[in-house]
């Protein structure tokens, strides 16, 4: 008998959610909503190992290529700037997982989104910012619309799946800059090549991609 609380999908429908997921993170235009997407997710977990390590959030700053910063004082260097990459893929994974439960479904998305309207409140201060984050509010909170709750736990998988895939893509800009970004920063501060920093996040990536895959029913769609 089903289970009328999971919505863990089957191996080939992961495998088609993650398809989905890796073409709309590279058709031209259609992913630059999803960029933004990461890129929120990693300025917030830069905002809040600020916070956790006793700093202050000034604001956030997000840009339409992807791009994003975070303005803070105090707190510990090395861990805010290590957070942005590693953050956005937990992120990713969390959303993941929370999207494999049928009960909690609109919850889930009633709460990101009031997450994003909360970081326009409190740290959004220019227009882009707050345009962008206004983006990101209604793609959580417009599906609550669809009666199909199926419908949303697909749709917030592959949410999930995209910020992962972004957050194992994202790293790899960094070999191409030259004295900047999280990467040049955590070598000046550990005199660790910047390089390695940039190979820690992609494999804490793969692994969270993993883990998105250890979540599969492998019962499903197997005749007995």
């Amino acid at each position: 008998m089903p289970n009328a609380v999971s919505a863990t999908p089957s191996r080939s429908r992961f495998m088609l959610e993650l398809l989905v997921a890796f073409l709309l993170t590279r058709f031209p235009y259609i992913s630059i909503p999803f960029k933004w997407l990461e890129s929120y997710f990693h300025e917030l977990s830069h905002g809040i190992a600020t916070l956790v390590t006793g700093g202050m959030v000034s604001h956030i700053q997000l840009f339409p290529n992807g791009a994003g910063l975070c303005f803070s004082q105090g707190g510990n260097s090395l861990l805010i700037a290590y957070a942005g990459y590693f953050g956005a893929a937990v992120w990713g994974y969390l959303i993941f997982l929370l999207a494999t439960k049928k009960s909690i479904i609109r919850f889930t998305l009633s709460l990101l989104g009031l997450t994003v309207a909360a970081s326009l409140v409190f740290w959004a201060r220019d227009i882009l910012t707050i345009a962008i984050l206004l983006v990101l509010a209604i793609l959580f909170l417009l599906p609550l619309k669809l009666k199909n709750s199926s419908a949303l736990n697909t749709l917030l998988r592959i949410l999930g799946l995209m910020i992962v895939l972004n957050a194992m893509a994202s790293p790899m800009v960094l070999f191409g800059l030259s004295g900047q970004g999280d990467a040049v920063m955590l070598a000046q501060l550990t005199w660790i090549p910047a390089w390695i920093w940039v190979m820690t996040w992609l494999l804490f990536s793969g692994l969270m991609l993993w883990l998105c895959w250890q979540k599969v029913d492998y019962n499903k769609g197997v005749s007995k």
